[in-house]
């Protein structure tokens, strides 16, 4: 199936733009904006200035110094892509966010409108110059994958030459941000598969024996083909979901939380049908008769929370707009619309429930995560939270509460090197408060620790306050702690110790904190079973 020639305007390094902008810095000023401690993003000035993506932020702030760095910020993004998109779509029907910073439009009816594809890049330009403020590129070509990376080199290919356009690009551009493609693209490498036009070459009964689906799908890229699969089916109208809000969502918040319990039904209704959304339509309608739309096109099949997601982003560029461009009054009606799908076996867990291995697991996963959802429908988002282990030295700082729901990505790469780091195993209850205690030796005196991050004497008792005395068999360390950076706090040590049973208590393991070196104060953070 031949691909539909498609328009699409790039907004380059646009995270680290919406970052700037939301700042109020100026774009003369290099900016970074990191994830996980590198660069997902950064503007022109700190790219002349040597950053990189995936760039240590140490790094990159030593090559480029007055470094602007900002965190990453999905609703940010949407949130100030929404003056470009409607720049965009008041020239063009028809327009599709492919995620902030990207828009696609079928370019057929609209060249013919403005006079050619020529004349319809320069008006779009132009306009969204004026409108929104922000340059951006503009490519055309037959398909998504094709056309993207026509923007990004500001061309327009001429009409049946896709693929000759794409032949001598590198294989990584199969590897885009909204389709995860990374494994792929480097066991092609491995391989010798240099080019998109060498992985072109290949036999498509080959790819489908050795690299299954989604080797498929990279394939038909490759050659300039549809970027979906020819099975594509028109959901029936009443796959729609309607939702009417009293009182009306004036927050985001708000419509974040609900976002949550929409995408999930919305994708549970077309599971049971079998599908899978891939072009999601959001549609609105305001308590003042304002009416308001916007689709979204996706790389691959939208999962409950990347219906959620997109609702949310969605309402941050609704209801975060400048003033005079948002509405005049809340969301008082809302229909997702399952603009395009495709067939959703491989997402669609009902239909295996109870006929294979591990089965049992994902319906108490699936019926758990619907008794969370219930209860956060009563409590609010943090009534429900999950633990999620994260990267870092302190063993409390380690485990991270998240609201159920929201994305489970690790701040810092939890099996990342970390300095000073507490040696396995780590304790398996830590204490919210620590709890003070009294450390002393065989003579009653208190025991310390030197500068050196050694004990002044064998500690031989423990005793908390009001408590009796727990004679200590056995401990291990101390070990330093420290943030990684130059601390001019107290100095501090943590100390395993093995206590003595009490009576008919067994024997306990504690994890204890020495805070400074004069007059130490001992604490215990935590214990082990």
């Amino acid at each position: 199936m031949n691909a539909v020639r498609m328009l699409v305007l790039w907004c380059p390094d646009w995270p680290a733009v919406a970052a700037v902008a939301a700042a109020g810095e100026v774009l003369t000023r290099p900016a970074a904006v990191f994830s996980a401690n590198r660069v997902v993003a950064c503007t022109e000035v700190a790219r002349a200035g040597g950053v990189r993506r995936g760039m240590r932020r140490r790094e990159a702030e030593s090559r480029c110094p007055g470094l602007a760095v900002f965190g990453a910020d999905a609703g940010r993004d949407a949130r100030l892509f929404e003056t470009v998109a409607q720049a965009a779509e008041d020239l063009v029907v028809g327009l599709e966010v492919v995620r902030p910073g990207l828009i696609a439009v079928p370019v057929a009816g609209a060249a013919g409108y403005y006079g050619g594809e020529p004349r319809l890049a320069e008006e779009l330009l132009d306009q969204v110059a004026a409108a929104a403020g922000v340059e951006c590129q503009i490519g055309v070509s037959e398909g998504l994958f094709a056309a993207t990376l026509a923007a990004r080199r500001g061309e327009l290919v001429e009409p049946g030459r896709a693929a000759e356009f794409l032949a001598p690009l590198p294989i990584t551009e199969l590897d885009q941000p909204d389709a995860d493609r990374a494994e792929l693209v480097d066991l092609l490498v491995r391989l010798g598969l240099r080019t998109l036009g060498a992985f072109a070459a290949l036999g498509e009964r080959d790819v489908t024996a050795r690299f299954g689906r989604a080797g498929v799908l990279a394939h038909r890229l490759a050659r300039g083909l549809s970027d979906r699969p020819p099975l594509r089916r028109r959901p029936p109208p009443e796959l729609s979901l309607t939702e009417t809000f009293d009182p009306v969502l004036a927050r985001v918040d708000v419509a974040a939380f609900l976002a949550k319990n929409l995408g999930t039904r919305f994708h549970a209704a077309l599971a049971d049908h079998g599908l899978a959304c891939t072009r999601l339509g959001i549609y609105a309608t305001t308590e003042n008769g304002e009416q308001l739309g916007r689709v979204w096109r996706c790389a691959e099949p939208l999962t409950p929370q990347g219906v959620a997601e997109r609702v949310r982003w969605q309402f941050e560029g609704w209801l975060r707009a400048a003033p005079g461009e948002r509405p005049t009054s809340g969301v008082a009606r809302l229909r997702l619309e399952p603009e395009e799908t495709v067939e959703g076996r491989s997402l669609q867990l009902g239909l295996w429930r109870g006929s294979g291995p591990g089965t049992g697991e994902d319906e108490a996963a699936e019926r758990a995560g619907r008794v969370f959802t219930r209860v956060q429908s009563l409590l609010g988002p943090e009534g429900v939270l999950t633990p999620l282990l994260d990267g870092g030295r302190d063993p409390a700082g380690r485990v991270r509460l998240v609201p159920w729901g929201d994305p489970r990505e690790p701040g810092t790469p939890p099996d990342a090197t970390w300095p000073a780091r507490l040696p396995a195993p780590s304790p398996a209850t830590v204490f919210d408060r620590p709890l003070p205690v009294q450390i002393v030796d065989e003579q009653g005196r208190p025991v310390g620790c030197t500068a050196r991050k050694r004990l002044t004497a064998p500690p031989r008792l423990l005793r908390v306050a009001g408590g009796p005395p727990r004679q200590i068999t056995g401990w291990a360390g101390p070990w330093p702690v420290t943030s990684g950076r130059r601390s001019t706090g107290p100095q501090q040590a943590r100390l395993q110790l093995l206590l003595d049973g009490d009576g008919d208590e067994p024997g306990q393991a504690v994890l204890v904190l020495c805070s400074g070196t004069e007059n130490p104060k001992w604490t215990v953070e935590g214990s082990y079973d």
